[in-house]
C-alpha cells in the first residue's frame, strides 16, 4: 500500500506520541522503584519506675517483671527445655542445669520459689524462677520447666501439660521481697517420716518452732522439716543467714 505525505505524517506523530507515553511510564516505574520503604515502626520501651525491676526485650516485645509475687497464681501450659540450653547461661546469670528444679517465666521476679501442679495426674513439684521465657505461643505457655521438673510432673513425653503455679516463697539471695507477715524456713525433705523426724528432734533445741509439713507430689509423699519463725523480712534475712552459717546453704524462707 503507498501512503501519501499527509498519511506519513500523521503515521510519525503517533509512533512519537507512544514513545513519548513508553518513556514516561518508564521513568515513573524507576522512580517507584528508587523510593526508599519508610522505615519500620519500632516499639518504645515501658518506663522504668524507680525501684521497680528494669523491663527488658525479646524478638522485638517489650516485657515487664512484676515487682513482688505476693499472691500471684496462674494457669495454662507448661512446657520444659532441655539438652540444647544445658550449660548455657540463664537470665539470672548462673549456668541452666536441666537436672535442677528451676523453670523460666516472662515476668514473676527471678527467685521465685513456685509450686506447680500438672492439672491430668496432679502431681505437683516446687521450682525455682532462674530465667525468662517461654517465648514461643506465649498466649497458650505460662512456664518452660527444666527438664527434671518436667520428668517429675510427667511433661517430658508430651511436651506441654496444663498446670497450675502459685508463687509460695523467695529462694536465698534472692534480691525480691515476696510477702511481708510470718515467715519460717525449710531446711530438708524427706521421702521417710523417720528421718524427717529425727532432724526435727535435732534442730528444734537450736532454733526452735521446728515441725514438719506434709507434701503430697501426687505419687508420693514427702516431709518438710520448717524451723523457726520471723514477723519481717529484715528478721528473716538475718535469720537465713544465720541458717546458712550453721550449715543448712539451702535453707529458704516461706511464708505460712
Amino acid at each position: 500500500m503507498v501512503m501519501t505525505t499527509a498519511q506519513l505524517k500523521n503515521r510519525c506523530r503517533f509512533l512519537v506520541g507512544v514513545a513519548a507515553v513508553a518513556m514516561l511510564l518508564a521513568g515513573l516505574h524507576g522512580c517507584a522503584a528508587r523510593t526508599s520503604p519508610p522505615p519500620p515502626r519500632t516499639e518504645a520501651p515501658p518506663e522504668s519506675v524507680p525501684g521497680q525491676p528494669r523491663p527488658y526485650k525479646v524478638l522485638g516485645k517489650w516485657y515487664q517483671p512484676i515487682p513482688d509475687a505476693n499472691g500471684f497464681r496462674q494457669q495454662g501450659l507448661a512446657s520444659w527445655y532441655g539438652p540444647d540450653f544445658h550449660g548455657k547461661r540463664a537470665s539470672s546469670g548462673e549456668i541452666y542445669d536441666m537436672h535442677a528444679m528451676t523453670a523460666a517465666h516472662r515476668t514473676l521476679p527471678i527467685g521465685t520459689l513456685v509450686r506447680v501442679r500438672q492439672l491430668e495426674n496432679n502431681r505437683t513439684v516446687e521450682v525455682r524462677i532462674n530465667d525468662r521465657g517461654p517465648f514461643v505461643r506465649e498466649r497458650e505457655r505460662i512456664i518452660d520447666l527444666s527438664y527434671e521438673a518436667a520428668r517429675q510432673l510427667g511433661v517430658v513425653g508430651p511436651g506441654t501439660a496444663p498446670v497450675e503455679i502459685v508463687a509460695v516463697g523467695v529462694a536465698p539471695g534472692s534480691p525480691v521481697d515476696l510477702y511481708s507477715g510470718n515467715f519460717t524456713f525449710q531446711v530438708g525433705s524427706f521421702a521417710s517420716r523417720e528421718n524427717a523426724e529425727r532432724l526435727r528432734a535435732e534442730l528444734n533445741p537450736r532454733f526452735g518452732n521446728a515441725h514438719i509439713v506434709t507434701f503430697d507430689r501426687g505419687d508420693r509423699l514427702f516431709y518438710r522439716v520448717r524451723v523457726g519463725k520471723c514477723v519481717s523480712l529484715e528478721e528473716a534475712a538475718a535469720y537465713e543467714e544465720q541458717l546458712m552459717r550453721n550449715g543448712f546453704p539451702d535453707a529458704f524462707a516461706v511464708a505460712e
